[in-house]
């Protein structure tokens, strides 16, 4: 199934959890003189124009990064990020999690990304011009899969499905154990959406039951973006979370609470 585009949710409270804390970590390991990887398993176009119909009729991102950016430090990786953007492609333009790693990566980093979506994909080759990223349409965790152990070694890599088809939640523990037996020392970042119907608890605890290294879980809760909406909030299972992730994470939940008391 390839209907979803995240065009209508983007820059929304969701994207702003992951993605803030995704600059962050990639931030932290930028600041070790020594060569990572990226790796990118359901990719997405790379841009969006929140002026966009399909982002205009949900209003996702008037709640979320409109809203939360005031509220984040200055000087912050995920602003200065989208500060790149928006003075490269316009004010009204958001970064999805491929642009935002590329803007955060140095010469001799390594991107490896792919995305399955005909359409999406075509937007990923025009926002990945000019940068040294390697695309892949296709499953996302069969590149994850042919690609791990990376080189560099050392790196991060983002899951971030949209969960349309169901199944995901109850496959996706066993992707990460495949993944992490081939990688032992890569972070390795699982997004997902808390959802009331609570679909996403069996999968937390089936990933529990691994015990990986270094795991941590970070949650935010916010209001439906509309009456009816069944997704409540967002979170982060990280494999090998590294130094100073849980402060960060801190800090972030009490921007993302200021912004939602408004």
């Amino acid at each position: 199934m390839l209907s979803y585009q995240h065009i209508y949710h983007a820059g929304n409270m969701a994207d702003v959890h992951k993605h803030s804390l995704l600059c962050w970590m990639l931030d932290y390991l930028c600041q070790k003189d020594k060569p990572l990887s990226y790796l990118e398993t359901h990719a997405g176009r790379g841009v969006y124009d929140l002026n966009a119909p399909e982002a205009l009729k949900t209003g996702e991102a008037a709640q979320g990064i409109r809203r939360i950016a005031e509220h984040l430090p200055p000087g912050h990786p995920y602003l200065r990020a989208l500060e790149q953007v928006q003075s490269g492609y316009g004010a009204q333009f958001y970064a999805g999690s491929p642009l935002l790693a590329a803007l955060s990566l140095r010469d001799g980093d390594a991107i490896h990304l792919a995305e399955l979506h005909p359409q999406e994909f075509a937007g990923l080759e025009d926002a990945m011009n000019g940068f040294a990223a390697h695309l892949a349409q296709q499953d996302g965790f069969a590149m994850a899969l042919a690609r791990t152990p990376p080189i560099p070694r050392r790196g991060l890599m983002l899951i971030d499905p949209s969960y349309e088809v169901k199944a995901d939640y109850a496959a996706i523990p066993g992707h990460i154990n495949a993944i992490c037996r081939k990688w032992n020392v890569g972070i390795v970042v699982l997004w997902y959406p808390i959802l009331t119907s609570g679909a996403h608890r069996p999968m937390l605890d089936a990933l529990h039951a691994l015990y990986l290294p270094g795991t941590v879980v970070h949650e935010v809760g916010f209001p439906p973006a509309r009456p009816g909406h069944g997704m409540v909030g967002s979170g982060l299972f990280i494999v090998n979370a590294p130094y100073g992730f849980n402060a960060a994470a801190r800090d972030l939940s009490h921007a993302m609470a200021q912004a939602i008391a408004g």
